[in-house]
């Protein structure tokens, strides 16, 4: 039994199935957490789009301030389609707290689950296993709220890339990269742009290059943004770690989410010097919300992510063992084929995935 302060977790499960599969994960780290040298407390906070229809407030700020003393940041699913700002922009509470937190690296793992059916037929397809390193915090996105419209006659949204937000999330994808390396990844790092049209984009090459000199034992890579898309399809069995701009990793981290089974699949974090945030690709999906369909893996794989960044924090081994327990939970559960979500012709849902997931811890 632990005697420490247990980890503080600000869960925000936010809008439609972000509460279904919240409500799936947070048992199994209390499951996790029972009799092993780490607890959690864990305190759920609203925000999100049907928030803001109730309140005028998407983001409260005791919401955000639970989130910036929280050790770590548990984060459903916000949005509503038909709930929108004045000007026509979604309810995104998610890229808030990015730029309050500074959460510059949007980490997008895509790794193939034993057992579940993929896109691709080719046998090597069974071998993708890359992680997506997003900025989240500049580029293309520095326009949101900015972007100007002249006389309903031009539109302008100024893509913005710095040396400092290029610097740091360079070396996060290299020191990512060197991480994996020691587990037996091939330790490669991708440089995604299209540096031969934009000068920001070549800039953004630029700091990567002078990066890549501090990290000799990663192999330094470039492609362009067309050619990376092209390659995904292709060959993505070869690709270990890349590294894009903000627009260009929202992209292609669906695109790679495509490739291992869907969203549903897909877990991420948005992590900055001094906070992390952890969840689903998935958006709120108003159209299977309150069914009992949505598949909670993402999310549970989203909880192991946190686990392993709180053990580099320094919270203790143990909690990286928990997330390896839960990641090899979730294989146990699909290599046999008998478990299949929803959304990839099978029947079960929230409720079938997680349980089966408990019975494997």
């Amino acid at each position: 039994m632990t005697t420490t302060p247990p980890l503080r977790i600000c869960v925000l499960p936010g809008d439609g199935i972000g509460v279904e599969v919240i409500e799936a994960t947070v048992p199994l780290l209390e499951k996790l957490a029972h009799g092993a040298p780490f607890a959690f407390a864990f305190s759920r906070h609203p925000a999100g789009a049907l928030h803001f229809r109730a309140t005028g407030d998407a983001l409260p700020q005791a919401t955000l301030d639970a989130a910036r003393e929280a050790d770590a940041i548990l984060f459903g699913a916000m949005g509503w389609p038909e709930i929108r700002y004045h000007d026509g922009t979604e309810i995104a509470p998610q890229l808030d707290l990015r730029i309050a937190l500074e959460l510059y690296a949007g980490v997008r793992p895509a790794r193939a689950i034993p057992g579940l059916r993929l896109p691709l037929a080719d046998p090597r397809a069974r071998e993708i296993d890359l992680v997506v390193v997003r900025e989240s915090t500049e580029g293309l996105f520095a326009s949101r709220g900015r972007g100007v419209i002249d006389d309903d006659r031009e539109a302008r949204d100024t893509m913005v890339i710095t040396r400092r937000g290029s610097e740091r999330v360079h070396d996060f994808a290299f020191r990512l990269a060197q991480r994996r390396k020691a587990r037996g990844r091939p330790g490669r790092v991708t440089c995604v742009d299209k540096a031969n049209v934009f000068r920001s984009m070549a800039f953004f090459r630029k700091i990567f290059d002078e990066r890549a000199r501090a990290f000799p034992d990663i192999e330094a890579r470039h492609n362009y943004i067309d050619a990376t898309a092209l390659d995904l399809i292709r060959k993505p069995w070869e690709f270990d770690v890349l590294v894009t701009e903000n627009m260009f990793g929202d992209i292609l981290s669906d695109e790679t989410a495509a490739l291992v089974g869907g969203m549903g699949m897909a877990p991420s974090a948005d992590v900055g010097d001094r906070h992390g945030l952890f969840q689903p690709c998935h958006g709120s999906a108003p159209d299977i919300a309150g069914q009992g369909k949505a598949n909670p893996t993402a999310t549970i794989l989203s909880a192991a992510m946190m686990l392993d960044w709180l053990a580099e924090r320094g919270h203790g081994d143990a909690l990286a063992q928990a997330a390896q327990r839960l990641e090899r939970a979730v294989d146990a559960v699909f290599a046999p084929g008998q478990i299949v979500p929803y959304e990839l012709g099978g029947r079960d849902g929230t409720r079938a995935i997680s349980a089966a997931i408990a019975s494997n811890l």
